[in-house]
């Protein structure tokens, strides 16, 4: 494909006519309708369509202006990135997506592998839903997902889902939280302020699956997709948190809070998502080893 004819059908389709876009472009008429017309017998399909005296776009052109648009955004940010980075060709480029379901401190030990490397290393963060970092991994502009979850069925996004790990799941409450609470675990959790993952969480959903095989009925004070955000809360006494085993002493340690128990049968499931089926890329292998051999590995 011609991306010099792809540029021109992009700046007539925003135009309106191939007059007004030969006019910022300064060519001639002539030449752009020539061009398009390259253009469509590339493709094999009408992309403009006569409409009075002006031009329409077909559904074939809509789909090919949305891709006309992603190609050239992704070659500005190519321009800036060569531009702001000149000397740190040397640099190895990392662009990770965390799920916002994932815990902060869960994100921080798994990214925080990459930047252990001997070469130094640009890291790029994106904190997203996960279809949003799907559909930015389908267009390669990152390198890897960390999610909470596998690759949903419904995405039909071409990817591979690398297990982690997995972690149980703990509830936890500030000092004066657990002075009112009148009977032990996981009763205490009966009718208790708690600290809800958001209802796009895995563990989320599982939590509310055991809390009726419990009999059990917190009371949601919160739904959080923001774990930091949820942690503030715990630590200031405001409900029971819900956080990952693995981390159960950083988590007493860090807000002042005590583990009540663990909700028995009820795991976080940590996947790698990339477009590879075979890892290369040295900080995405660096990530997978170190998780399965220390942050998750058995005790």
């Amino acid at each position: 494909m011609n991306y010099k004819h792809l540029k021109y059908f992009m700046q007539v389709a925003r135009a309106g006519s191939v007059t007004r876009a030969s006019e910022q472009l300064h060519l001639t008429p002539q030449t752009i309708s020539g061009q398009i017309q390259l253009l469509e017998e590339a493709v094999g399909t009408p992309l403009l369509a006569k409409s009075g005296r002006g031009l329409v776009i077909t559904d074939a052109g809509r789909l090919v202006l949305g891709y006309a648009e992603q190609i050239f955004s992704l070659g500005a940010e190519l321009e800036e990135a060569v531009r702001e980075h000149p000397g740190d060709a040397h640099k190895l480029e990392f662009r990770v997506g965390v799920v916002d379901a994932i815990p902060k401190s869960i994100a921080y030990r798994l990214v925080e592998l990459a930047t252990l490397l001997p070469d130094p290393v640009h890291m790029v963060c994106r904190e997203w839903p996960l279809d949003k970092l799907l559909a930015e991994l389908a267009l390669h502009r990152l390198d890897l997902v960390i999610s909470d979850s596998s690759i949903p069925a419904t995405v039909s996004v071409r990817a591979f889902s690398h297990h982690l790990g997995t972690s149980g799941v703990s509830f936890f409450a500030a000092p004066d939280l657990i002075k009112r609470c009148a009977s032990g675990f996981p009763y205490c959790l009966d009718r208790a302020p708690l600290l809800m993952p958001g209802e796009d969480s895995a563990v989320g959903q599982r939590l509310r699956s055991w809390f009726q095989t419990k009999s059990l009925h917190p009371r949601i004070v919160g739904e959080f997709d923001d774990s930091a955000l949820a942690e503030e809360f715990a630590r200031r006494g405001a409900g029971i948190l819900v956080g990952p085993t693995v981390l159960s002493r950083e988590i007493e340690k860090r807000l002042g809070v005590k583990a009540l128990g663990d909700a028995a049968g009820v795991v976080a499931d940590f996947f790698a998502i990339t477009v590879e089926r075979r890892i290369t890329h040295p900080c995405v292998i660096a990530i997978t080893q170190s998780a399965r051999s220390e942050l998750f590995a058995p005790t």
